[in-house]
């Protein structure tokens, strides 16, 4: 049987992890090499790590810190944040990164996907999508963690990114993102339905039936989460953790029958 992929999405702004609402109001909620060795611990099967601050400022990505999560990550994990040139994608899957995330970069260098892909293999390629709904159900494509437009439809993005080469689609809802309100499931459709491509659904995540829902109703690939994994109680009081197992099977279950 099928069962459901689901990867903790960390933010990281300087040298600690953050959670935002709507991309907006970053709050710490930690250290991110205690958050991985707690991953380690919960057997988790796939990590996000995501800058949120390294393309605004025009920083390198932090390659010290991805080597100190590497040493301490058990599972694959992923990076993203600052990446425009390929000598630095090269440099953190040499770090031990098995993927890297690509999402300013693609639109304002879109050669940068497809030499990525032909110098590291599509399987280590994710393009990054970030999407703005708009008032009559429009969607856009934004870069610079959601300060710029672009014009772009996610859909048509999606389809240049995988024949770029791109070898996975992270779909993030900025609306949705750290309400834990659920997944923004018609953007998922559209852009799930148009691509090859697994597509990685991302923000919104409330409760682990969101992220079966992700996957049987809006046929993602995978389902992303950040809020759910790092927060508690209507407080939001924070708390890393992850489902058990069971509960996974329970609502993937639940979700298919």
């Amino acid at each position: 049987m099928r069962l459901l992929r689901v990867i903790p999405c960390l933010l990281l702004r300087g040298t600690g992890l953050v959670k935002t609402v709507r991309f907006k109001d970053p709050s710490y909620v930690g250290d991110p090499r205690n958050a991985v060795k707690i991953f380690n611990e919960k057997e988790v099967d796939e990590l996000l790590l995501l800058d949120i601050g390294a393309t605004a400022a025009a920083a390198e990505p932090n390659f010290g810190l991805i080597s100190e999560v590497a040493s301490e990550c058990f599972m694959p994990f992923g990076y993203g944040g600052g990446i425009r040139r390929l000598v630095q994608a090269e440099r953190i899957l040499k770090l031990g990164a098995e993927k890297i995330c690509i999402n300013t970069a693609a639109v304002e260098q879109p050669r940068l996907i497809a030499q990525a892909a032909q110098r590291l293999g599509t399987q280590s390629i994710v393009a990054s999508i970030d999407v703005k709904s708009g008032p009559r159900g429009e969607y856009e494509v934004l870069v610079r963690n959601g300060a710029k437009s672009t014009g772009l439809d996610p859909v048509a993005h999606a389809q240049r990114m995988e024949e770029a080469g791109a070898g996975e689609i992270l779909l993030n809802a900025i609306d949705r993102d750290g309400t834990m309100t659920g997944y923004d499931l018609e953007l998922v459709r559209r852009v799930s339905g148009a691509v090859r491509v697994p597509v990685v659904a991302c923000g919104g995540a409330g409760s682990v039936a969101d992220l079966a829902a992700a996957v049987t109703r809006g046929g993602a690939a995978a389902a992303a989460a950040g809020s759910l994994f790092v927060f508690h109680g209507r407080h939001r009081a924070v708390l890393i953790s992850f489902p058990e197992r069971s509960a996974l099977e329970a609502a993937w279950q639940g979700e298919c029958a």
